[in-house]
């Protein structure tokens, strides 16, 4: 059956190398983003990969109103829905610290947005009895860290949704896997104090189209963040409040 896949938030580095791979497999792709002249470029290299259908659609997670169209166009695409969401923002929790306007737009683009995104497409992957939502949260998410406390909670709340979305689809045929990749070589970490163990866009991809073939629930990306995370999560509050970590 032929597999579609809609990805969110197509212009970033891991959702370009997905974008990739997919095509590669023969799966129609649908580049959703706001910078339609890079999506324009990725879309047409899928195309030279081997995607029969590589388009573009405007998404911004702040602006809803968009999603119908969104979703309009994949109900019109035969085969398997599939989505993998790759949008979020984090800026500085120094800038948040100082403009805490900002929080609004961490979690809305990192959380509320991607959700409401969801709840309109599930629909689709229920009336088809099939199809598999990624959904990227982070590590930072395992537990409140005083460097990005905002981007970390907004990805919590995010990974929780995905948990529950996750025992929806499963009665009807779906599926959902949470990626919680830990420092990654993108845009979004370019600069950042503190980088240690930083995996290539390219890996962190492979992890992910692996997790899908085999209907994982959660994954940590590069695999050993798991143990890392499970040591975080594991120091006493008293301890860590008094860490920078």
């Amino acid at each position: 059956m032929t597999q579609n896949w809609l990805i969110l938030g197509a212009s970033s580095a891991i959702a370009r190398a997905f974008a990739r791979k997919v095509a590669s497999d023969g799966a129609n792709v649908f580049l959703a983003g706001r910078d339609m002249d890079d999506l324009a470029r990725s879309a047409a290299d899928c195309a030279t990969r081997g995607a029969e259908i590589a388009e573009t659609l405007t998404f911004d997670a702040r602006k809803p109103a968009g999603f119908a169209r969104i979703c309009a166009r994949l109900a019109e695409a035969d085969g398997t829905l599939n989505v993998a969401v790759f949008v979020g923002s984090m800026p500085e929790q120094s800038d948040i610290d100082k403009t805490p306007a900002l929080v609004n737009g961490t979690i809305e683009d990192s959380f509320t947005g991607p959700a409401r995104f969801l709840q309109e497409f599930a629909p689709l992957m229920e009336a088809r009895h099939s199809g598999c939502v990624v959904g990227v949260a982070s590590v930072a998410g395992d537990r409140g860290r005083v460097g990005n406390y905002v981007y970390g909670a907004a990805k919590a709340g995010f990974a929780t949704y995905l948990s529950g979305l996750r025992n929806r689809l499963t009665r009807s045929g779906g599926h959902v896997v949470t990626v919680k990749p830990g420092f990654v070589d993108t845009a979004m970490t370019w600069g950042l104090p503190g980088m240690f163990l930083v995996a290539s866009p390219e890996m962190v991809a492979t992890d992910i189209l692996t997790a899908v073939n085999k209907k994982k629930n959660v994954i940590y990306t590069p695999f050993f963040w798991r143990w890392i995370m499970l040591i975080i999560r594991a120091i006493p509050e008293n301890m860590f409040k008094k860490m920078s970590i």
